[in-house]
């Protein structure tokens, strides 16, 4: 028996031992055995062929080519299918694919046909017959992969064989041409992967995934493979087709980019012993036989590393011995025994016979083997520069796809009030949850004993959610969970589970809001919300969510590509949110709730409004300093759980308790209004302040006939103001017309949101005469006159009342605000508002306030006598549609002390009735609380006891 060539056979045998390897890698043992014994098989023919002299391979060649066709129409006509291709035939308990024997039996049939010695045509024609037929079965299946290869076959056969240049590049071309037209014949999948290569996406959610994988692959294995890590077999399970089409990736992520460029290696010399072989062969058709087979080696190598590396699209071509698969191994191997015997064939007929080699040898073979290992070695190059570019970051996307992650929420900050008494809350608690796939059943008993569920239950529950990846089992105290947490139970985490709490919401409700389940209404406010996410929805909560919401953190799950959880990932735990500290002292929020909440209570028989707003406030700096709404919403109502009983009845109240009724309530201002009148008067100078205008008890324009509140005498300005004289004010507003009121409510902030950090704040109506003619109403000249006792066009918020009675009293506009400051010691910011904005006419409103001053000591107002400190006020009282009781609307505001106010005080009841007897009573005991602990209440620091 004539010596085996050493180099080949080992480079076959570390070929087939690297697909071994790579398939016990991945854990497959059924296919392990499986191509074991394909290899052996092939083995077996290998010796068998290795026996085979030149003299037989015409039988052979055409034999082999004869089966692999009637095989081929055997799986046409009742072969197995597999994503739409029917490629494999049944043979008792194995199968195999007969296109794969159609190579060598192609391969050999042309190497008889063109190594004849007819003339080229001839061999030509025939040649092309011979290919026609498998390639039109193997078309039929369909398997465009394999028909291509077996066209590359044939036209490097053709070329082999010396058919003359001048006539293959023509039909080369022309093949070429053509080529886009076999998109066609390919499988939807098929033509998704070409797409995505000639676009070059990785996009995990199409097509391009497949490339991305196979990137990822090469990078993981770095130079000698990723199998010390943990993670290793599950990044192997992301790769496609790693047994087969893939085993060149796989390889590399199993063992490295050595081991994938000894496997290049093992082919190149595979390809150049054979390539040897061809050119010691007895004659033409044996040495056409050898360069076949080393040609087809060279393109299935070529084309499965170009297409592993992403270069190509992927073909379906398998790396031989090296990638799974029965028919192709045994082929292969047998395919050299037979190639070896060739050349021992003709080496012995050399020695004896003495005679010279066919000089007609196969063109082009050692030019393109030379090309080949090139091309391979660049590919091997790819491969490194792909790892060293991109390693790291592929490195990071294998794990972060195999994550599955579960939010976290995060603790939303207090909000306290200015001396950081808390005014909404989380309470924490402790959430337990698994990943039933990851719970040992071992462990199940101390898991119950720690969450104090019973053991029967727990199991049950876990069998029914096996699937989830977050599933909570109880709800704990911290103390609890962190005994739990300390357990360090596989599969068991324990995050933060908060509720929000308002130990102050029987008196700020409406102002600090509500959370809630995000709306798509949020989500857009603010995008970086996650689906499902708490956020304020209402009141600082809405206005302030930024500062308050924190980050959430994330407890990640490694899973397959199917989602079975494997093991437990990486847990970020979340950030509280930052403390939210308001200009609001609870003290003096409590107290003047309690006062309007008395106001509206009162006894029968006297006026009863059905709602009320008052609001206290800096007039030096905006800072708002208690703000009461009647009747309110309380905000444990919207849970969660949402009360749903509860909250139906607070919307069926009357009153609009879901409205604040400071900022979002809008009526008349009634005879408060006479102080933007005055200034506007104090801004024009038609009308001296010191001008006595005729008085009594009604004043007539034309045939209208307007009426006082009671028969006053003629008054100057400041006595006007003090006995709030509507005759006065009728004929101060007709002299001056109606656009210095307008001029001047404007500049006091009328009409417009006053910008105060509260959600949906109504901006009140100022009407113009052109506003109410574009409207389709008409502005008569008794719009002008009711205009100057605040009526008519005309409807403002307690809080915008309150905003001009600061502006004239000191003679600049702030920002009214709740918010103060964020943060916790050192690290608390002061919120940033915009300074006083002096009013210019502010020099000028000396006879206003003197008015005021009046209304208080000896007028409409004179109860505030009662107060520490000299103030200056000014009732009203305002017809109102919408009062249900059918009362005038009460009204009051003052400031004090009124050399250098440090406090406003409006009041509003609707259908209140007159407004010194009823929203008097409400600031004047309110106004003594806050003189009697001023100091206390200022400051920002904590508060003594006796204030609370």
């Amino acid at each position: 028996m004539p010596l085996l060539d050493p180099y080949a056979v080992a480079a076959v045998a570390l070929l087939a031992a690297l697909g071994l390897s790579n398939l016990a890698a991945l854990g497959d043992t059924a296919a392990v055995r499986h191509q074991l014994a394909v290899v052996v098989g092939g083995v077996v023919m290998f010796l068998v062929l290795r026996q085979w002299h030149t003299a037989g391979l015409r039988w052979l060649g055409w034999g082999c080519y004869t089966l692999s066709v009637v095989l081929l129409v055997a799986v046409d006509v009742g072969g197995t299918s597999t994503r739409g291709a029917q490629r494999w035939i049944a043979l008792g308990p194995f199968s195999m694919q007969p296109s794969e024997l159609a190579k060598l039996g192609l391969l050999l049939a042309l190497a008889l046909v063109l190594g004849s010695d007819r003339a080229w045509p001839r061999r030509l024609a025939t040649a092309l017959l011979v290919a026609a037929l498998p390639i039109g079965l193997v078309l039929l299946q369909p398997d465009l992969s394999t028909a291509l290869l077996l066209c590359a076959v044939t036209g490097t056969m053709l070329v082999l064989g010396r058919v003359p240049l001048k006539v293959l590049v023509p039909v080369l071309v022309v093949a070429a041409l053509a080529l886009p037209f076999a998109e066609q014949l390919l499988h939807p999948y098929q033509q998704e992967r070409l797409h995505a290569f000639l676009s070059g996406s990785t996009d995990a959610d199409g097509p391009g995934w497949a490339i991305r994988q196979m990137h990822i692959a090469l990078a993981w294995g770095g130079l000698t493979g990723g199998a010390d890590h943990p993670l290793h077999r599950l990044v192997g399970l992301y790769l496609p087709d790693r047994h087969t089409d893939l085993a060149f990736a796989s390889l590399v992520e199993q063992f490295g980019i050595l081991a994938g460029a000894a496997a290049v290696l093992a082919a190149i010399v595979l390809v150049w012993r054979v390539v040897g072989i061809g050119r010691r062969t007895r004659n033409r058709p044996a040495g056409l036989a050898a360069a076949g087979f080393a040609a087809l080696v060279s393109v299935e190598v070529a084309v499965s590393v170009a297409g592993n590396l992403g270069l190509v699209p992927t073909a379906g071509v398998p790396f031989p011995l090296l990638s799974y698969g029965g028919t192709a191994a045994a082929v292969h191997i047998a395919a050299l025994g037979l190639v070896l015997a060739l050349g021992a064939d003709g080496e012995t007929h050399r020695l004896w016979l003495r005679g010279r080699p066919d000089t007609a040898r196969p063109r082009l073979l050692r030019t393109s083997a030379v090309l080949m290992t090139g091309l391979l070695v660049g590919m091997v190059g790819f491969a490194w520069q792909l790892q060293s570019a991109q390693g790291s970051q592929l490195r990071e996307a294998a794990l972060d796809q195999m994550l599955r992650c579960t939010r976290v929420p995060a603790a939303r900050g207090q909000i306290t009030d200015r001396h950081g008494t808390p005014l909404a809350l989380d309470v924490r608690r402790h959430r337990v949850a698994v990943v039933p796939a990851l719970v040992q059943p071992t462990d199940v008993p101390t898991l119950a004993a720690l969450t104090a569920r019973p053991e029967t239950v727990l199991r049950r529950l876990l069998h029914r959610h096996e699937a989830s990846r977050d599933l909570t089992v109880a709800s704990l105290p911290t103390a609890a969970g962190r005994r739990v947490r300390a357990a360090a139970l596989p599969g068991v985490f324990v995050v933060p589970d908060v509720r929000r709490r308002y130990p102050a919401a029987d008196v700020l409700g409406p102002v600090l809001g509500w959370t809630g389940v995000a709306t798509p209404v949020e989500m857009e406010r603010w995008p970086d919300l996650a689906l499902g996410a708490i956020a304020g929805r209402a009141g600082l909560e809405q206005v302030y969510d930024p500062v308050l919401r924190g980050t959430d953190g994330r407890q990640c799950v490694y899973v397959t590509p199917a989602g079975t959880p494997m093991a437990m990932g990486p847990y970020t735990p979340p950030r509280r949110g930052e403390t939210l500290r308001l200009t609001v002292d609870l003290g003096l929020q409590r107290e003047l709730t309690r006062s309007l909440g008395e106001v509206l209570r009162r006894r029968p028989g006297q006026p009863l409004g059905d709602l009320g707003g008052a609001v206290l406030l800096d007039p030096r700096n905006g800072q708002v300093l208690a703000t009461a709404s009647l009747p309110a919403y309380d905000n444990r109502i919207f849970g969660p759980p949402v009360d749903g009983a509860a909250l139906a009845r607070v919307s069926r109240r009357a009153g609009s308790p879901m409205l604040d009724h400071v900022t979002q309530v809008a009526a008349p201002p009634g005879s408060t209004f006479k102080l933007v009148v005055a200034a506007a008067s104090m801004r024009d100078g038609t009308v001296p302040p010191d001008r006595v205008l005729p008085g009594g008890g009604s004043w007539t324009l034309g045939d209208h006939t307007f009426g006082n509140w009671m028969s006053l005498p003629a008054q100057d300005l400041p006595n006007a103001i003090s006995w709030s004289n509507n005759v006065y004010f009728y004929q101060l507003a007709w002299a001056m017309g109606a656009g210095p009121i307008i001029s001047t409510a404007r500049s006091l902030g009328v009409g417009r949101p006053t910008g105060i950090d509260l959600p949906a704040e109504s901006a009140g109506y100022l009407g113009t005469p052109a506003s109410v003619a574009r409207d389709g109403g008409t502005w008569f000249p008794g719009s002008t006159v009711i205009l100057g006792i605040g009526q008519g066009y005309l409807t403002v918020t307690p809080l915008q009342d309150a905003m001009w009675t600061a502006g004239v009293a000191t003679g600049a506009m702030v920002t009214p605000h709740l918010g103060l400051a964020y943060g916790q010691g050192r690290s608390r910011s002061a919120l940033r508002w915009p300074g006083p904005r002096r009013l210019p006419f502010a020099d000028r409103l000396g006879p206003v306030r003197e008015g005021m001053a009046l209304a208080a000591t000896s007028g409409t107002a004179s109860i505030l006598r009662a107060l520490p400190v000299r103030s200056g006020a000014k009732t009203g009282s305002a017809q109102d549609p919408s009062a249900p009781n059918g009362a005038p609307d009460s009204w009051f505001t003052a400031a004090a002390p009124l050399e250098r106010p440090r406090v406003v005080a409006t009041s509003f009841v609707r259908g209140g009735g007159h407004g010194v007897s009823t929203s008097g009573a409400v600031v004047l005991p309110v106004l003594q609380y806050f003189f009697a602990h001023e100091q206390e209440i200022l400051r920002t620091g904590r508060p003594a006891r006796r204030h609370r």
